[in-house]
């Protein structure tokens, strides 16, 4: 699978003024002419995650887009193939790629940069030719600095996703029925074949799939 990539950018203002542009997909070597903000640490320290995401960007699949200053990353979203140790890589589905991540810095959070990363990263049209994943956990939502509810988290983040066409998709995955508030989203390109989305429908319910192999002796 070919896996083209089309650069977008749209442009906002954030709540002081600010002019900021979302751009991408960005490339290791275009990430590299901006400072990374010292604040994106939800996944890890600063330093560590703009090396991370100049990483993805040498991906053939790996899609990095930005919201910027002009010259400091302040948010990011990423896309790449799911993880080879996880559930989601089963298959090795080259139409199936991965939300990763998805990061504002808190002090420009209510601009909807979130929201615009999403859009910028739909406005390519192959993003159509993927099924889209976002696994999302509870323990992984910032709610002591949003002071938020888990279940008011969880609503403010299916808005936000639904912008990219992500939207809620049952799945037995067992870390995500641990806890009611954890999620798979989804998005189907309209390109994506019948196939791939029945192969994709036995991934989202491995176990099942894996107990009727075992029990018709396959």
């Amino acid at each position: 699978m070919e896996h083209t990539k089309t650069y977008q950018a749209l442009c906002r203002e954030s709540n002081n003024g600010d002019s900021i542009t979302i751009e991408g997909p960005l490339s290791s070597e275009e990430l590299g002419n901006f400072h990374f903000h010292e604040h994106l640490t939800a996944f890890r320290p600063a330093p560590k995650q703009f090396e991370a995401l100049r990483s993805i960007a040498d991906f053939p699949e790996g899609r990095i887009i930005v919201a910027r200053t002009e010259d400091t990353i302040i948010g990011y979203v990423t896309y790449l193939h799911p993880d080879p140790l996880e559930r989601w890589s089963e298959f090795k589905m080259e139409e199936l790629m991965e939300l990763g991540a998805i990061e504002v810095v808190p002090s420009y959070r209510g601009a909807k940069l979130a929201s615009g990363l999403l859009q910028v990263s739909m406005m390519d049209d192959y993003m159509e030719n993927y099924i889209i994943i976002s696994t999302e956990y509870y323990w992984h939502w910032d709610l002591d600095g949003t002071k938020l509810s888990i279940w008011d988290y969880r609503k403010v983040m299916e808005k936000m996703m639904a912008t990219g066409g992500l939207l809620p998709a049952p799945t037995d995955d067992p870390e995500i029925i641990s806890h009611p508030a954890n999620c798979l989203m989804v998005r189907i390109g309209k390109e994506v074949t019948d196939d791939s989305v029945t192969t994709f429908d036995k991934l989202r319910f491995l176990q099942r799939h894996q107990y009727r192999n075992m029990r018709e002796g396959l």
